[in-house]
């Protein structure tokens, strides 16, 4: 009969990596009184079924991760890597790597026209006072 140390061993060696000595060990306290043939198949389930549950948690949890760095809005290695390809890809589409030149800003037009600067163009713009001509 199991008892509950046995199943606290069997559930700790679920959670964790499950060594081939651990499962050996596990798989006596489950099996006594059975042959060493039948424990080392046992052990080797065990060991399997461990690795398995493993892999799952490992692959659940990935998921999930790459889950919430989506809905944040996190930009992954991967998403990277790919947008660094594409500009490189880029650079030789137009004849090989240039020299970078930052982009230089340009200003909106303004509502307003921009006062006069010369004076000609000032005397244009001014009204003449009344009863000049």
């Amino acid at each position: 009969m199991t008892s509950v140390a046995d199943l606290r061993k069997f559930m700790e060696g679920a959670m964790g990596k499950l060594s081939p000595a651990k499962a050996q060990e596990l798989a006596k306290s489950v099996m006594q009184g059975q042959g060493k043939e039948q424990i080392q198949k046992t052990a080797h389930d065990l060991m399997e079924w461990s690795n398995r549950n493993r892999q799952r948690i490992t692959d659940l949890v990935g998921t999930e991760v790459r889950s919430q760095l989506s809905t944040l809005g996190v930009v992954t290695k991967d998403d990277l890597d790919a947008l660094k390809k594409r500009v490189r890809e880029l650079e030789r589409a137009q004849g090989g790597a240039k020299k970078r030149t930052t982009a230089k800003r340009t200003t909106a037009k303004r509502a307003t026209p921009k006062p006069a600067t010369t004076p000609a163009a000032a005397a244009a713009d001014t009204p003449s006072p009344a009863g000049q001509v």
